[in-house]
């Protein structure tokens, strides 16, 4: 995924952020199992439906239409189901919006943890390690780059240095979760250079020198950048080229250029510090749920406001906007059956979305690892996928193109990955074929890395030392102890005891990869369930 969920150190964030109805979650899934228990038991269901206290209105509006046959209001049933779909459809911008104040107004562990103003770049300060703790599967492999950018008034240029032939991308991705372009050493190149990041109702010239990307689908957008680094003795370097990055307004890059030819003409100083631009941090505030049941509609309507939908969802706002859902709309103004189905609606709306993303429908199992489809990153008008596999899931997902992260938690014989050694051997010339990178790194059940004494977190193909087989392949130990002498580069560290699992991750992919023409051998546990064995 894109960072798919499964590379984001923002865990406990998306907790909350998903969460869009927290507070009723419970209900939500009171609700789920309590009408599929109807359908199986209806004479039980119904003796407790007469009985269940007041506190479960949602449990029981679920439920009695089911067990009678009947609608009481047909306006509220027509609501719920209306906004079962405009749940889907407003997830990512509900999400979104938390998100977006959160980075930007509250400051929580800025080494690690997104916090900046508007238009302006937060860099992470280290890789992650054990000690991290806030789940999302982070990888140990980049430094993170992340800025809200809000294009309603002007393009914003984004610039970085010469690159050398370091791996770096910045994601361009739209207030839907959909990536719309990327800026980085596969789609613009490694040289320096100063990239045009462009509204969809500007209609202006760009000045010479500054390079157009793809206009962006909404006002706001989210850069999600990395930069590789190779080991902690790496991070002083990559952050130098982080401290390089700049997020420029089009107006203020303009002055800067007038500054800079008067100063080379001697009239004047070298042009303006485009790095001090105001720190502005004035973004929409979400409606908490745990204040107002209605929030997640409210925070949808105002934020399809701040960021038209495209003219040709117009048909479907029209039907949302029956029961108060739309750009700029008062879903308060509802009346009480309406709005009792719109908070049961939103509830049920968070339980079916994780579910459906933790099914893992979305993709491809070859030998236990799950591909990603192609539509990846761009799930465009296919809304379910959109919110659930792809905004909830990580936020957004890289381009397949860009990088496929490959999830595993089985072995090869269909067991869940547990206490003992296995192996992961890649034939000779069969090695993840890419044009960046690979990694393998191992999770907990908390989506948290693995804590061990060799603080070893990741291995792949820069991991100094790789021994390997005699015939030309090479074989990983996933285990708890590390293997024997000559063989400690060759191993990923694994927990004692409990269920973990693994990710591959390939950037610049080679379209076998892309197309899951390309097989990853699969995981052989070596000796019996509970023992772990040592290399010979």
């Amino acid at each position: 995924m894109s960072e798919t969920a499964h590379d984001r150190p923002l865990r406990r964030m998306q907790g909350e952020v998903a969460g869009a109805a927290a507070s009723i979650g419970r209900a939500a899934t009171a609700t789920g199992r309590a009408a599929a228990h109807a359908v199986r038991h209806p004479q039980a269901v119904m003796d407790r439906v007469r009985h269940l206290p007041q506190t479960l209105p949602l449990v029981r509006q679920a439920v009695t239409p089911i067990l009678t046959g009947r609608v009481g209001d047909w306006r509220g049933e027509y609501a719920y189901t209306l906004g079962e779909q405009a749940f889907v459809y407003g997830f990512p911008y509900i999400y979104n919006a938390r998100l977006r104040h959160q980075w930007v107004t509250r400051p929580r562990d800025p080494a690690t943890v997104p916090y900046a103003a508007v238009n302006h770049f937060w860099h992470a300060q280290r890789l992650l390690d054990a000690s991290y703790r806030d789940g999302g599967c982070p990888n140990n492999d980049t430094l993170y780059s992340t800025a809200w950018v809000d294009l309603t008034d002007e393009p914003v240029i984004l610039s970085h240095p010469d690159m050398g032939d370091r791996y770096f991308a910045f994601e361009l991705m739209g207030i839907t979760s959909d990536n719309f372009d990327y800026i980085g050493q596969r789609t613009t190149g490694s040289g320096a250079g100063h990239f045009a990041i462009v509204g969809p109702e500007w209609g202006g010239k760009l000045p010479d020198g500054v390079r157009r990307v793809a206009t962006a689908p909404s006002p706001w957008i989210l850069i999600l950048g990395r930069t590789l680094v190779d080991g902690v003795g790496d991070v002083p370097a990559v952050q130098a080229l982080q401290a390089r990055y700049r997020l420029t307004p089009l107006s203020s890059f303009e002055r800067a250029g007038r500054a800079g030819r008067a100063g080379r003409r001697g009239k004047g100083g070298e042009g303006a510090d485009l790095a001090t631009l105001p720190a502005r941090r004035d973004v929409l505030v979400p409606v908490d749920v745990e204040q107002d049941p209605l929030g997640p509609w409210k925070t949808l309507n105002a934020m399809l406001a701040e960021n038209p939908p495209p003219a040709h969802h117009r048909i479907l706002l029209r039907q949302f906007a029956e029961v108060g859902i739309g750009p700029g709309l008062d879903v308060a103004a509802q009346p009480p059956v309406v709005k009792r189905s719109l908070i049961r609606a939103a509830a049920v709306g968070g339980s079916m979305l994780k579910q459906q993303m933790l099914g893992g429908e979305w993709a491809q199992v070859v030998n236990g690892w799950r591909y990603p489809p192609p539509e990846m990153g761009r799930f465009g008008d296919d809304f379910l996928k959109r919110a659930a596999d792809q905004s909830l899931a990580g936020i957004t997902a890289n381009d397949p193109d860009e990088a496929v992260y490959l999830l595993n938690y089985d072995d090869a014989e269909g067991n869940k990955l547990s206490d003992g050694h296995y192996e992961l051997r890649f034939a000779p010339g069969a090695l993840p074929p890419v044009d960046a990178f690979w990694s393998l790194s191992a999770y907990d059940e908390d989506m948290n890395l693995i804590p061990n004494p060799a603080d070893r977190y990741s291995v792949g193909d820069r991991t100094p030392g790789l021994t390997m087989d005699p015939d030309g392949g090479l074989t990983l130990h996933l285990q708890p102890t590390s293997p024997d002498v000559g063989r400690e580069a060759n191993w990923l560290p694994t927990p004692d005891s409990g269920t973990w699992f693994v990710i591959l991750r390939m950037y610049r992919p080679h379209r076998e990869v892309v197309d899951a023409t390309w097989e990853c051998p699969p995981l052989d546990r070596v000796g019996g369930r509970g023992e772990w064995t040592e290399v010979e």
